[in-house]
């Protein structure tokens, strides 16, 4: 009798099947594939994806997913017929901006493991002669990226499968998603009832429409993107057979929002520069029987939108001056709020899970994380950039995701950066504080719909106030971006006095009830069982021992805990781990409370004055929080410090938060305090080594490679990785999050660059910042644990290698002197 569970899979195209043949793979055989279309074309968008795979982005998971497409479907074929074309990628810049994005893009390919180089005009044109060079300034070349045959891959996906024990139906209507006990139990469709366990919905744009019939907001907006055929060239004549199809490498104009392909002796032509183009379901065509030029994603072709990009195409590539448009179609595909896929378990009914918005580029990647999930429990790439549940309920909205899911397409080959914020919509969420920011002339950046400060205008004219030592170094034009020199100010006066942190945005949950305590003792890596007032700084792992996330959890009663959360992410899991006796109750208080952050030398002289409560070193001590009065407005004051300075999270409910700013700000004058952002923010911790959960540290490291093992209490009993953590020699890695300072005193890297030892790529740089304390750029960086303290090391940032060095951390205060006092 078989143990496997019974497995339908909704959406035979390219990632159904590749699921079908992942799972088929790991011994799970009773598996059914339904889709509404006729096998194999089924007419969803992997029918007429134009097959373009290059693996560079600045994602490393994205990448990872994308390079592991190109290997798998490299080793199959239809009959002798090719699924991976291994013609190579070409992006190439007619702009000075766009090269130096084309240096970053290399740079991101070396940190990931991409072969690719950066190369000039005459060596483009060799490579794609219908290129002419005085047009072009350079480009990028990826010999490993290629041309996948979608069409052709699902059939051998599918047969392979079927193999094995899969089932394949296609014709087949989905109705509904059965469930029973808040667990799926089958497939309703136009034919009968499907029973399954497990059901994942592969159904692309139709995911949306398949995640409500299972209660699931599925947030995606499907999008049209025009794609047209010339006629036949006579320069591409005769290179091609029908088994080739294609020699030249896939082309990107991503300064006029286009790509390029051959078509045997015809040339296929995509374009993004046309106004977005939302598509209804209920306004798609139904075709019964589905051909190569009709089918219910394929919209009509709308000329008019493609007429400038017609024009810079036979500008760039004068083979085409006398060429025609033969066919062209509206095609449709998933845009999501983020650009990211959405993988996942519906958070309310078991069983259920999506795979959508994942394009033929990610697909087999995807496919074997959504099986790792299925089968091990856990992805070996990590995900939570990919989870569905990564977005706040805002973020999930119908109007919220139509109008991100646009201006993505809009902005998808524009070249961004890191800090780049939306442009709308924008003061979705804002703390009690925001009038007083804007008074103050913040500068906002956004995150999950929150308005963060990041400098303060206020403070521009303290620049000239700064000490030698504090003046910052002029910065090159990209790392000056989204940036000021007022961000030295607002360090300074947290190293020398006192600032004000707006800390609101932090998520915040309280668990609570009498099974609370357990609960979260089950969970962490730390000790909860402590006296009230206790703050713990402790770990989620994963079964395997790597890091999910990192939390502060504050015993403030008995049975009442808050935990300082890392994202919704945490929420979801939290919620999915509650035991059923309903003795634990976790709820988010985020939005109902704020939060100010009141740190340096002198905050006790800021905040003893106001409060009769007793804020001495003596009577709440670090790592400790209290109920108190500040001015008569009730907080909870926690003695924890993410910048490395005395004070504390000061927390109250949202109908005091502008009180509260206000006396602390007002109270604060005599003492120099000013209001900080986030750029002084992020310096300051990195000076004390504090690692930021998603950018330093995943699922993909273990706490002690980390440098986060001292937040690990094996003694304490059981808990989730307890077992695999034991396996671990803590004085054994192989790699180590290690910081780095930079030589040169001035280059400001900023993420995702590679790092060279011994002239060769070694690992990559995940946070960094210029620390203002000690008057130099520093960054952490993934490293061979060889790279001792001492080792030299090179950072590519564009084209050119900056020396660093392997420090020791911290780098301000080891000790932790100004912290515990």
């Amino acid at each position: 009798m078989s143990t496997t569970p019974r497995v339908v899979i909704i959406g035979a195209g390219i990632v159904g099947t590749n699921l079908a043949d992942e799972l088929t793979e790991r011994g799970w055989h009773r598996l059914t594939v339904l889709d509404q279309g006729p096998l194999p074309l089924t007419g969803g968008s992997t029918s007429h994806a134009p097959g373009l795979v290059y693996q560079t982005s600045g994602s490393k998971t994205m990448t990872e997913f994308a390079g592991y497409t190109v290997d798998k479907l490299a080793g199959l074929d239809v009959d002798g017929g090719w699924c991976f074309n291994r013609v190579g990628g070409l992006e190439i810049a007619t702009t000075p901006e766009r090269l130096d994005d084309l240096h970053r893009k290399q740079g991101w390919a070396t940190s990931w493991g991409v072969s690719g180089a950066v190369i000039g005009p005459e060596e483009c044109a060799k490579l794609h002669p219908l290129l002419e060079p005085d047009r072009i300034l350079g480009g990028f070349h990826t010999p490993d990226d290629g041309l996948a045959k979608s069409t052709r891959a699902v059939v051998a996906l599918a047969r392979r499968a079927e193999s094995r024990g899969a089932e394949f139906r296609g014709s087949t209507r989905v109705l509904g998603i059965s469930q029973h006990g808040g667990r799926v139990t089958g497939v309703e469709t136009d034919q009968g009832e499907v029973p399954a366990d497990i059901v994942v919905s592969c159904a692309g744009f139709w995911g949306q429409a398949i995640g409500e019939m299972a209660g699931m907001n599925v947030p995606l907006l499907p999008m049209a993107h025009q794609y047209v055929r010339t006629d036949q060239l006579p320069e591409l004549v005769g290179r091609n057979d029908e088994r080739s199809e294609a020699q030249l490498p896939i082309l990107r104009h991503q300064d006029h929002d286009l790509y390029y392909r051959e078509h045997n002796d015809r040339l296929g032509i995509g374009s993004y520069a046309h106004r977005p183009m939302p598509a209804r379901l209920s306004d798609l065509p139904e075709e019964d029987s589905p051909t190569e030029a009709s089918m219910p994603s394929m919209l009509p072709f709308t000329e008019d939108d493609f007429a400038d990009s017609w024009e810079h195409s036979r500008r760039l590539l004068p083979a085409l001056e006398t060429a025609k448009i033969e066919t062209g179609f509206n095609g449709i595909f998933s845009f999501t709020p983020d650009g990211g896929p959405l993988v996942g378990e519906s958070p309310d009914v078991a069983g259920f899970w999506i795979a959508e918005a994942v394009w033929v580029t990610h697909s087999c990647g995807v496919a074997r994380s959504v099986a790792q999930l299925l089968v091990d429990g856990r992805s070996q790439v990590e995900l939570h950039g990919c989870d569905a549940a990564r977005f706040d309920e805002i973020e999930t909205a119908a109007d919220y995701v139509e109008e991100t899911a646009q201006r993505n397409f809009v902005e998808i080959y524009d070249v961004k950066h890191p800090l780049q914020p939306k442009l709308s919509p924008r003061d979705l969420r804002v703390s009690p504080f925001h009038a007083r920011q804007q008074q103050l002339g913040a500068f906002f950046l956004e995150s999950h719909g929150w308005e963060r400060p990041h400098w303060y205008e206020a403070n521009a004219g303290l620049v000239k106030d700064l000490p030698m030592e504090w003046q910052p170094p002029s910065r090159d034009a990209w790392s000056a971006m989204y940036h000021s020199p007022i961000a030295a100010v607002e360090a300074w006066k947290t190293r020398t006095a006192v600032a004000l942190y707006d800390m609101t945005s932090l998520k915040r949950l309280e668990v609570s009830g009498p099974g609370a305590l357990s609960f979260l003792d089950e969970l962490t890596t730390g000790k909860m069982d402590k006296s009230v007032g206790a703050v713990t700084y402790t770990l989620l792992l994963d079964e395997a021992g790597g890091v999910r996330s990192d939390l502060t959890v504050a015993r403030l009663g008995e049975q009442l805990f808050q935990v300082g959360a890392n994202g919704n992410l945490d929420l979801d899991y939290l919620r999915r781990q509650l035991p059923a006796d309903d003795g634990v109750r976790v709820r988010d208080i985020t939005g109902g409370t704020c939060c100010i952050g009141v740190w340096g030398p002198l905050a006790r002289d800021l905040v003893q004055p106001l409060s009769r409560d007793d804020f001495s070193h003596e009577a709440l001590k670090f790592f400790r929080c209290k109920s108190a009065h500040i001015a008569g407005i009730p907080v909870t004051a926690m003695r924890v410090s993410y910048v490395g300075e005395l004070g504390w999270e000061i927390y109250t409910s949202a109908e005091y938060g502008q009180r509260l700013w206000d006396v602390l700000f007002a109270a604060g004058r005599d003492l120099g305090v000013v209001a900080a952002g986030r750029a002084a923010f992020n310096s300051l911790r990195l000076e004390k080594g504090y690692r930021a959960w998603g950018a330093d540290m995943t699922t993909e490291h273990n706490p002690y490679e980390a440098g986060v093992g001292f937040a690990v209490r094996p003694q304490k009993g059981d808990f989730v990785g307890r077992e695999a953590i034991a396996r671990l020699d803590k004085h054994a890695v192989t790699r180590r999050l290690s910081c780095l300072t930079i030589d040169d005193g001035r280059s400001v890297v900023l993420g995702s660059e590679p790092v060279f030892l011994d002239g060769e790529p070694a690992g990559y740089v995940t946070s960094a910042a210029f620390s203002h304390t000690l008057g130099t750029p520093i960054a952490y960086a993934w490293l061979p644990a060889a790279a001792t303290v001492g080792t030299r090391v090179h950072i590519q940032y564009f084209d050119r290698r900056v020396r660093a060095t392997v420090a020791a951390e911290p780098l301000v205060d080891p000790e932790m002197h100004r912290i515990r006092r």
